[in-house]
Order: C-alpha cells, then sequence, then structure tokens
C-alpha cells in the first residue's frame, strides 16, 4: 500500500528520467559526499540521517567540531543579530564548502510532534545560508511536517531519496534502517548516556559515563548543551567536581509527554521538551540535587523558558536553581566560578540535610529509650 501511495503521489518516468537515474547512480558508485553541520539537529537526528544516506551509496561527512574558527567563521558571515547558534550554524557549513562536499543538507524540520513546531529561524536557515555564503554545494532544503499526514516521512525520504537512486524500493529499505538506528539512538540517550557516547555504542564503540556524590540536571537545547565549544564543556566540567550530569535526553520520552505544567504547550519545540524536562526533574527532589538551565544569548524563546523554570524551581524549592547564559564572549574562568559555587552550595546543603536528618533519628530514638525505662 505504501509504494501505491507514493505512485500516486507521482513521479518523473520515461527516458529523461532514466538519464537522470542512470547519471545519478554513476555518480553515487563514484562516492557522491553529503554533507551535515555538526550542531543544531545533528544532535537530535544525526544517526538516522546517516544511515539513510549511507544506504543510499553516499558518503556522509560531518563537518569539524565547533572551534573558535568556526564560530568566528560564522559570526563574519551571519547576520548580525542573529542568536549564537545560528551564527555557529554558518561557520559549520563554510566548514563543509571548504571540504568540497557535492549535497549539503539543512533540511527544513517545521514539526515532528504535531503539537509543536521548531523555532522560525531553523526553517529559514536554508534561504539565510543562500543568501550569506557563497560558493555553496547543491542544498537539500526538503520539508518535513509531520501536521502534513501519516505519509509525510515517506514523501520527504524519497524526494531526497531520488537524488541518489530511482529504486523505490532501496529508499524504502534505508528509510527503514535509519528509524531503526534512530530508535537505538533514543534508548541508549535514554540509559544515560551522551549523544556522542550513543553515536559510538551504535558503531559498537564503548562509552559511558562518570558518575559523582551529586547529581545535576542539566536542561537546554541539545545543540548547546552537547556542543563542547559553545557550552565551554559544561558537562565535562561537571564531571570534574564529581557531579553527575542528567540530561533532557535522558527523560523516558512518555514521561516527558506526560509532563504538563502549563495550560498550552509552548510553540517552540526545544522550548517545550525544556520545560517539560525541568518539570520532570524538580518533582524528583530525590533524583537530583540541583538543576540548571543552560541558555543563549538572543534567543527569544529561552528567555521565557528561564522564566518559566526559574518560577517552578521557586516553587518547589527542593532543589537548587541556577541558569547560565553563553554567547561568543562568554569567558571559561567566569563560567568555572559560577559552577564551583553552585556546587559548594549545593554540597553543605546536602550535608546539612543529612546533619538534621541524623539528629532527628538521634532524638527519635533517644525518645523511645526514655518510654521504655519509665515502664
Amino acid at each position: 500500500m505504501i509504494l501505491e501511495a507514493l505512485s500516486q503521489e507521482g513521479t518523473l518516468e520515461g527516458g529523461r528520467r532514466r538519464g537522470m537515474d542512470e547519471a545519478l547512480s554513476a555518480r553515487t558508485a563514484a562516492g557522491v559526499s553529503v554533507g551535515i553541520p555538526r550542531t543544531l539537529f545533528y544532535y537530535t537526528y544525526f544517526p538516522m540521517w546517516k544511515r539513510f544516506f549511507a544506504e543510499l551509496g553516499a558518503q556522509v561527512v560531518a563537518s569539524g567540531h565547533t572551534s573558535k574558527q568556526i564560530l568566528d567563521d560564522g559570526v563574519r558571515v551571519a547576520v548580525t543579530d542573529a542568536c549564537v547558534p545560528v551564527k555557529v550554524m554558518h561557520g559549520h557549513v563554510l566548514d563543509l564548502v571548504a571540504k568540497k562536499v557535492d549535497f549539503l543538507f539543512l533540511p527544513r524540520v517545521v514539526c515532528t510532534n504535531r503539537r509543536t513546531v521548531y523555532c522560525p529561524k531553523f526553517l529559514g536557515l536554508p534561504d539565510m545560508i543562500r543568501s550569506s555564503v557563497r560558493d555553496l554545494p547543491r542544498l537539500i532544503d526538503v520539508r518535513f511536517d509531520a501536521r502534513a499526514g501519516r505519509l509525510e516521512l515517506l514523501r520527504a525520504a524519497f524526494k531526497v531519496g531520488r537524488l541518489f537512486t530511482g529504486n523505490k524500493l532501496r529508499i524504502l529499505r534505508a528509510l527503514g534502517h535509519s528509524l531503526t538506528d534512530l530508535r537505538r539512538y533514543k534508548r541508549l540517550l535514554v540509559s544515560g548516556l551522551g549523544p556522542q557516547a550513543a553515536m559510538g555504542a551504535l558503531e559498537r564503540q564503548t562509552g559511558g559515563q562518570a558518575t559523582g556524590g551529586l547529581r545535576f540536571a542539566v536542561v537546554g537545547y541539545p545543540y548547546i548543551v552537547h556542543d563542547r565549544y559553545l557550552s565551554l564543556d559544561l558537562l565535562g566540567k561537571l564531571r570534574r567536581l564529581g557531579v553527575e550530569p542528567v540530561t533532557v535526553e535522558m527523560v523516558p520520552p512518555r514521561e516527558l509527554s506526560a509532563c504538563q505544567v502549563l495550560r498550552k504547550d509552548l510553540f517552540w519545540t526545544y522550548s517545550d521538551e525544556a520545560v517539560r524536562a525541568a518539570h520532570y526533574y524538580l518533582e524528583r527532589p530525590e533524583e537530583i540535587d540541583g538543576l540548571i538551565h543552560l541558555t543563549a544569548f538572543g534567543c527569544g524563546p529561552d528567555s521565557v523558558v528561564d522564566k518559566v523554570i526559574e518560577l517552578m524551581a521557586k516553587k518547589r524549592q527542593a532543589v537548587p536553581f541556577m541558569s547560565l547564559m553563553i554567547d561568543e564572549h562568554t569567558g571559561e574562568a567566569g563560567l568555572m566560578t559560577r559552577l564551583e559555587a553552585f556546587t559548594d552550595l549545593v554540597r553543605r546543603r546536602k550535608r546539612r540535610g543529612a546533619a538534621e536528618r541524623a539528629g532527628a533519628a538521634k532524638e527519635a530514638s533517644s525518645g523511645v529509650s526514655g518510654i521504655a525505662s519509665l515502664g
């Protein structure tokens, strides 16, 4: 039925189409490369995209890890009022242009859950990149909106797949295998692995997380929290301070969806997930010792998210809360000072609570002994 529906959607047939397929197949056999920026959706969907293109015979090339050079390049070409993640995206695109990839994958992901949508800057990125970056390879900017119906993912997959092969069955198999990898990846994230460790596990490499005496929930957008350069290696710093960080991705999806914080969903998907995850952790003070919200300067939705989380933390008060804002000028020393102070505060609070509980228990046992002696 799926193939029948897709054939009804319409495909180019005839000699012209066959000629295009033969040319594309020849190029694929020669090793067509597809560049994927290592930012924004990378931390959510890269394993899926990598498997899909690899199944179609393309070589997947990820841009380098975010660095000062990539950030500076992005700042140089992006519009001045763009937020830091968008500037970084421009830098990653320039890195892929320098690597001379054949295609650049920049999908317009509108909605994936039929409830919320992604930031409008994400949707306009292909146009922003076209106007700001010269000598671009061919852009694959397929649009995906889950609200369009059940066949939307198939439509998008076939639109992209036809660039590499005319074999519908091959495209369908590639989509199936890529969805399997995505499900495995998400299970690894929930199990406690970070994105890089989970990707390594998919490639049959080892990965793990350090644990410590304290446990902090770190909520924020994945392309900030898990980007070691943008976040100034926040998660690594916490581990070196003896703190085990847990993130939004480690909340089981069903429990995340069940967290109803506001009367209606926030408009933006990553914002909505951050608020729900903060609510999930704040409702479980026995599981975490502190909550940190990592936010980017210049992000409009994040300014709302930060205030909502702050009010939630004030209302519950069982879990200490700190907000950290970063931009391209944030200094590592200042961040480390705040982290050390927050960690020390939480440790003292935890020791005081343990001492109070021990004192109460001793007092209770003394009372019981006194009653027994009277008897």
